[in-house]
């Protein structure tokens, strides 16, 4: 990898993190109300994985989602909006937290349902092969998720019809309070998919170039008609399940051993010695970051009375 690659890597993470301790920061004030996931420590995810995905494909989070929202290309100032309520959010404050989208920028939403964008993203990649599109689909899900029946019809039809769907699993170890251990026998998720049919690959979730190089190669196969791909991302969250969440399950042993592999950490150690300075790049993007939440928080607040617009049923 060039140097001029991993510190747009580096910036592009230093965004995401910067974004969510903001949230953090804003839920403690107030201002940020509602159950808020913060994907701090994961960002490699969302910038290696974004790169492989054109224009018109769709891409479907967990609720851990604003991260693959950015990665997609939508404004820090309209998904900061989002989240404060405001009537210039992307969704126009309806969404808050957990239930944005931003299709405009190939990003389909966030689902509280876990697992729930798994089949959403079969449909996507369905519909595809019928309108013209021949999109490409991306669920996102966490290690939990791979215990829901609805993630493995999802992948068992994408598998039967060949459909250009990719199924990235964030295992971060643990699904939501609980070790992943102590939830399946077998700690390797990949080898769920292949008992399905398809490819499955486990890579190092913390370097967004073999994240891209991987996703880049599996989505140009599943474009030519490889069928499904099954991606496990090994991760870790640097922060609690939710805002709130005390962590009382992992140690400081844990969570210090933590902070030195995560994505950030090991970017900033490559470039060690290259003469590039990290804490100017940590400082601008701080400073973009702190920009659009004051933006945001200027932003008039989203009427109540338009709640019911652009609800369907």
């Amino acid at each position: 990898m060039t140097t001029e690659q991993l510190v747009a890597d580096l910036r592009a993470m230093w965004s995401i993190r910067a974004f969510e301790e903001k949230v953090q920061a804003l839920h403690k004030s107030g201002d940020v109300r509602g159950s808020v996931h913060l994907c701090i420590g994961q960002e490699a995810g969302p910038v290696g994985a974004c790169d492989a995905l054109g224009d018109a494909d769709a891409l479907f989070a967990t609720y851990r989602g604003h991260g693959w929202a950015i990665g997609r290309g939508a404004p820090l100032h309209a998904v900061f909006a989002e989240l404060l309520g405001r009537a210039t959010g992307v969704n126009g404050g309806r969404g808050g937290s957990a239930y944005f989208s931003a299709p405009e920028y190939g990003f389909y939403g966030e689902n509280s349902i876990v697992g729930g964008g798994a089949s959403h993203a079969v449909g996507a990649a369905l519909a595809g092969r019928h309108d013209g599109t021949d999109r490409l689909a991306m669920a996102v899900f966490g290690d939990g998720a791979v215990n829901q029946g609805a993630v493995y019809e999802a992948m068992n039809f994408a598998a039967v019809f060949a459909l250009p769907v990719l199924f990235l699993c964030e295992n971060n170890r643990y699904s939501e309070l609980t070790p992943i251990r102590d939830m399946v026998r077998n700690e390797r998720l990949t080898d769920r998919a292949t008992a399905l049919g398809m490819t499955a690959t486990r890579i190092d979730g913390n370097d967004p170039a073999v994240i891209r190089e991987a996703v880049a190669d599996l989505a140009e196969a599943a474009r030519e008609g490889g069928g499904p791909a099954f991606v496990e991302l090994t991760t870790q969250r640097l922060v609690g399940h939710y805002i709130g969440d005390v962590q009382q399950y992992r140690t400081k042993q844990e969570l210090d051993a933590d902070g030195l592999v995560e994505p950030i950490a090991v970017a900033i150690a490559k470039l060690a010695g290259s003469g590039v300075d990290t804490d100017a790049i940590e400082r601008e993007v701080r400073d973009e970051v702190e920009v659009a939440a004051r933006q945001a928080l200027a932003d008039p607040v989203a009427d109540v009375s338009k709640a019911k617009e652009h609800l369907y049923a």
